[in-house]
């Protein structure tokens, strides 16, 4: 396979995860930003490893958008 078509399949393979996420999206997706967007305290993310990068990233996301987050290793929780 060609690096061309190698490069489209990829782009096709993420496309269709994409597509398969917003098809699951629910009220519940409505019901987590509306608890996140109307927080009085502070949003806490965790994660070990490698969600624990992405828990750092998300909290500060979330920090930068205005929303007070934290990331909170579980071990120390």
């Amino acid at each position: 396979m060609d690096r061309l078509a190698e490069g489209k399949r990829v782009f096709d393979i993420e496309i269709e995860a994409l597509q398969k996420t917003r098809d699951a999206l629910d009220e519940t997706y409505v019901q987590i930003l509306d608890l996140i967007t109307n927080c009085s305290g502070k949003v806490i993310v965790t994660g070990m490893g490698k969600p624990g990068h992405i828990a750092a990233k998300l909290a500060a996301t979330f920090a930068s958008l205005g929303t007070p987050a934290f990331r909170l290793h579980p071990a120390e929780a």
